[in-house]
């Protein structure tokens, strides 16, 4: 069961870095687009983004292996299966 809880953790806290990264630069790249919501005491989302990384760091080594051992199988399942399938697909070819 830690296992689980340790896997469910290392995984949410990446999916949070990763949305917290994608609105950094989506304020970089569009300041003037409306907000809907802004965050308490700082305007950005790097102080989200240094907690979550601290936490990941916290974790085990085995945790972090066992994630990127499940990371590059669900990109392989989404480059070689999923992408193909996907209604946004228009027959293009690419690996990137």
């Amino acid at each position: 069961m830690g296992t689980l809880a340790e896997l469910s953790n290392i995984g949410t806290l990446f999916a949070f870095v990763l949305v917290s990264i994608g609105v950094l630069v989506l304020r970089k790249r569009q300041p003037e687009r409306h907000r809907g919501f802004r965050v308490p005491g700082d305007q950005s989302s790097r102080p989200q983004l240094i907690f979550c990384v601290l936490l990941m760091a916290g974790l085990p080594a085995r945790t972090w292996e066992r994630f990127f051992i499940w990371l590059v199988i669900g990109l392989f399942v989404y480059v070689f299966y999923s992408r193909k399938r996907s209604e946004f697909y228009k027959g293009r070819v690419f690996l990137c």
